[in-house]
């Protein structure tokens, strides 16, 4: 089969050069040219054409929903993450550091499916049969009947996969496969993007559910083209440090499930276990309550989870520090002038650490209230209450807002044993409506409310 030419266009103004240049010949652009497969002429059959499906025009309200079949990977935590389970045609893509276990995770996934009958196949691009099987044997998998292929070609990939028909498919990783259509390197934009794009049609074509494994950058976003984000239907990150045992796999784009979802991992000798209560893991185990410490029941996904935030105010110089781990850190700045304009709390000569225990990361504003709450309990040398909690978002003019699904933050907070809650008004039980057993609610508006609640409990 004669290779077919290439032609690098410019991501900038679209012109076309027969050879790569540094700058661009239209529009002067500089390292701008990236190798593509120039479009075929009209009448000539395209290389998509068999995959792509016909389909006539029709009516929103004719077309028969259905719900999509989901084949659970009996682990719980991906499954929850996923959205209950693999759909079939879906293409997930996950990211992650070196070495922070997306390979270990998916053979112990594929071992999983393979033993409930469900035909997987492990393609690696960055490792040997030899080593797959090492690793499994590490992982405990004894007499793992998943079917390896060490392949990069992506034409023998596909032709494996056509052949072979598997139900899961894992190719780890995109960045290794490349195209004989392209004479550019594997890892290069135009072939990751080329590779992506024939392995998701592929997958709708077939039917068979395809896990990319994808490379980070130093910042830690995906490597490559951002439209390989656009092609896939999932999108999952891992997140953690690869000094400590615990794991997350946030859904950062999900077609058939919930977005910012997360699963909490713990890895052990045999691989990563899922950790049933992720909430144990945030809480630090103090014998008395200390000064700069308040629980936050956050939302990560459809799951309330329970996070301790821990401040620290000490004496600083002329130019003091504002540090924090796990939170925005600009947001830290405007609840500090938030603090001392509605509370007459000043932390201008102060120097303030906020840190999220346990290595979360926490994008919601409803953390406001009980960052502002560790802040000042740390500047008074007092700690809050044994068994409090507190959440809601704080504005400008000194308003507590309320938090999305109030009520089943405090259920969670009960249930975990949770006694004294300082929530937004609008967040507390209505009146007539069943009460929160065991759990004491202070509904406050304002700021200043907050911190005379806090007062009269220290």
């Amino acid at each position: 089969m004669a290779k077919e030419k290439t032609v690098y266009t410019c991501s900038e103004c679209g012109g076309a050069s027969p050879r790569w240049l540094g700058k661009c010949p239209h529009c002067e652009a500089w390292n701008t040219l990236i190798e593509t497969v120039p479009q075929a002429a009209a009448g000539t059959r395209n290389r998509f054409a068999a995959l792509a499906k016909t389909a006539e025009v029709a009516v929103l309200a004719d077309i028969e929903a259905s719900e999509e079949e989901r084949t659970p990977t009996g682990i719980g935590e991906l499954d929850r993450v996923l959205g209950g389970g693999i759909v079939e045609g879906g293409v997930v893509l996950i990211g992650g550091d070196p070495g922070i276990g997306k390979s270990t995770l998916l053979l112990q996934a594929l071992d999983g499916l393979q033993r409930a009958q469900v035909p997987t196949l492990y393609v690696t691009g960055e490792e040997s049969g030899a080593q797959v099987a090492l690793r499994s044997r590490r992982l405990g998998l004894d007499s793992s009947q998943v079917k390896v292929l060490a392949e990069i070609q992506l034409e023998k990939i596909l032709a494996t996969l056509s052949a072979a028909r598997p139900a899961v498919a894992v190719i780890d990783s995109i960045q290794t496969v490349y195209s004989d259509q392209l004479t550019s390197a594997p890892g290069s934009v135009a072939q990751v993007r080329e590779c992506a794009a024939h392995l998701t049609r592929a997958a709708k074509a077939s039917g068979t559910a395809v896990v990319l494994v994808g490379h980070v950058t130093k910042e830690g976003a995906l490597a490559g083209p951002r439209v390989l984000e656009h092609m896939v239907d999932t999108v999952l990150y891992f997140e953690g440090d690869t000094h400590s045992s615990f794991r997350l796999v946030r859904a950062i784009k999900n077609r058939f499930g919930a977005v910012n979802e997360i699963g909490v991992f713990a890895m052990t000798e045999k691989g990563l276990k899922g950790v049933a209560n992720p909430s144990a893991i945030f809480l630090s185990q103090h014998s008395e309550p200390v000064p700069g410490s308040c629980v936050l029941v956050t939302l990560e996904g459809t799951r309330p989870m329970l996070v301790e935030i821990q401040a620290l105010v000490d004496s600083g110089g002329p130019s003091p520090r504002r540090l924090s781990v796990g939170l925005d850190r600009d947001r830290l700045a405007m609840l500090l002038a938030v603090l001392h304009r509605h509370a007459g709390v000043a932390c201008m000569d102060q120097d303030v650490f906020v840190n999220a225990v346990g290595g979360v990361r926490i994008g919601e504003p409803a953390a406001d209230l009980s960052v502002m709450l560790a802040i000042t309990s740390s500047l008074r040398g007092k700690p809050l209450p044994r068994g409090f909690i507190a959440f809601g978002e704080v504005g400008l003019a000194g308003e507590v807002r309320p938090a999305p699904r109030g009520q089943e933050r405090l259920r969670e907070a009960a249930k975990l044993g949770f006694s004294v809650a300082v929530v937004p008004k609008a967040n507390a039980p209505k009146k007539g409506s069943r009460e929160i057993e065991g759990l004491t609610i202070h509904a406050v508006d304002r700021i200043e409310e907050a911190m005379e609640v806090v007062r009269a409990l220290q």
